[in-house]
């Protein structure tokens, strides 16, 4: 009887522990897509952010996950894998000298910069976390539309 008690105690706690653990980590995939790039010089360098005033982020310090790509006519696209559900914001960087920073003129980048959930950027539109946020509770795929000044 002891021996019976123990087996579906032991076999009842296995599949609580089992469901919880399953519920907890659960993860998602996201891909983020690029086109339209000018050339094929560099690569595309994809910096993931997931807090609230985490853009902008100028000397890449505050991302979540960075990432980066090669272009292949015109293209570029990544796949962030294990992402926790969560609010993100993407920005990518057409790193044309692969030297890992934004490259400016006088006051605007030589590079073409873009965010998620932006098609301009401005005095008037200045990227933020809140904006380029969206939600990720499942795999997804974003395109962002790159921005050269």
């Amino acid at each position: 009887m002891k021996t019976s008690i123990f087996i579906l105690l032991t076999v009842g706690l296995s599949f609580f522990l089992c469901s919880f653990s399953e519920s907890q980590s659960k993860t998602y995939l996201l891909t983020v897509k690029v086109e339209k790039l000018q050339n094929s010089k560099g690569v595309v360098q994809f910096a993931l952010y997931n807090k609230d005033g985490s853009i902008p982020d100028e000397d890449y310090k505050n991302y979540y996950r960075l990432e980066k790509a090669k272009i292949v006519n015109g293209k570029s696209e990544i796949t962030f894998k294990n992402l926790p559900k969560g609010k993100y914001a993407v920005n990518i960087l057409h790193d044309e000298n692969n030297n890992s920073k934004i490259d400016k003129g006088l006051l605007l980048p030589k590079e073409g910069i873009g965010f998620s959930n932006y098609q301009t950027i401005g005095l008037r539109n200045r990227p933020n976390f809140s904006k380029a946020s969206f939600e990720l509770n499942a795999d997804k795929t974003v395109e962002v539309k790159v921005i050269y000044m």
